[in-house]
């Protein structure tokens, strides 16, 4: 249950965070909080793809969860930026 807790608080983190780098202004919580958890999803799956692939290990600990995730919320962002026609940068 702690895990499940501390994975929405960084994902929300992450999510607020990306929402700030790629477009100055976030979607909301409750969006920011989505794509950071989804984001912390997809980027777990590329990272896992990429250090599997290569015989390494995956990155452990607080720290490298946030950043991928934050690294996963940004290209979602970045997608969601390229579905909606909006530039990267507002502002």
């Amino acid at each position: 249950m702690l895990h499940f807790i501390g994975f929405i608080i960084i994902g929300g983190i992450a999510g607020w965070l990306a929402g700030k780098i790629m477009s100055g202004k976030g979607y909301g919580v409750i969006v920011d909080v989505i794509l950071g958890v989804v984001g912390g999803v997809l980027g777990g799956w590329i990272i896992g793809a990429i250090f599997g692939t290569l015989g390494g290990t995956r990155p452990e600990g607080l720290l490298a969860e946030f950043v991928i995730a934050l690294i996963g919320a940004c290209i979602l962002v970045g997608i969601l930026h390229r579905i909606r026609r909006e530039p990267l940068r507002t502002g």
